[in-house]
């Protein structure tokens, strides 16, 4: 489901927009946020169904590793920094893992002629993306610039469908305290039209410049 197909435009973004706003208005915050996580869950699981369980266990182990870097002391036994690198490197292995593994048995049996049938892996939807974000997320939690106690706000955080897909990444701080800003809560015409003016113009410059 492109931003630009017809199912977009004119059934999942319209119900997701009001869906989120009629929440909002009966003051159902949390509902509105976990309506946003279901949306943006259910447009990566258009794409792939299959890759929905690497996005999930991803958001899982760096909210549990996030968790522990903001909470832990300095002076603990295991450090901080130790923690950082190992979740990092299990961050990027992954990610390596989907990008590499052919490229590299490729190379293997080019230059040992060593006949290895590769393994076929089709890269995940916005698993560069996804990834860096919460390597991003984790190096705050470290430099104690972001903590985030609560599963339903880091999961917006990570899945948040406009900019899942196709970035940009951003940092936990310049994007959460957006949904808990009290003004934002409330339909804005004003805001409305700007948001509708921007996206008319992103969907022109997509389908008559990309």
């Amino acid at each position: 489901m492109l931003f630009n197909s017809l199912e977009f435009i004119f059934l999942f973004l319209p119900i997701v927009f009001v869906g989120y706003y009629y929440l909002l208005h009966k003051r159902l915050f949390q509902g509105a946020k976990s309506l946003l996580v279901a949306a943006s869950l259910f447009y990566y699981a258009w794409w792939n169904v299959n890759y929905l369980p690497i996005i999930l266990l991803t958001l899982l182990f760096n909210y549990v590793v996030g968790n522990i870097l903001s909470a832990s002391p300095s002076n603990r036994c295991i450090s901080r920094k130790v923690i950082l690198v190992f979740s990092i490197s299990l961050n990027l292995l992954l990610l390596g893992y989907y990008k590499y593994t052919d490229f590299l048995i490729e190379n293997i049996n080019f230059f040992t002629h060593i006949p290895i049938d590769s393994i076929d892996l089709v890269l995940p939807l916005a698993i560069s993306f996804f990834t860096f974000q919460q390597i991003a997320y984790l190096i705050d939690c470290y430099k104690r610039e972001a903590d985030e106690y609560d599963f339903l706000n880091y999961a917006l955080f990570v899945t948040f469908f406009p900019q899942l897909i196709a970035g940009p990444i951003v940092h936990h701080k310049e994007m959460m305290p957006q949904f808990d800003e009290n003004r934002n809560y409330r339909w804005d015409a004003e805001n409305f039209a700007v948001g509708l003016s921007i996206f008319a113009l992103g969907l022109a410059k997509k389908v008559l410049l990309a």
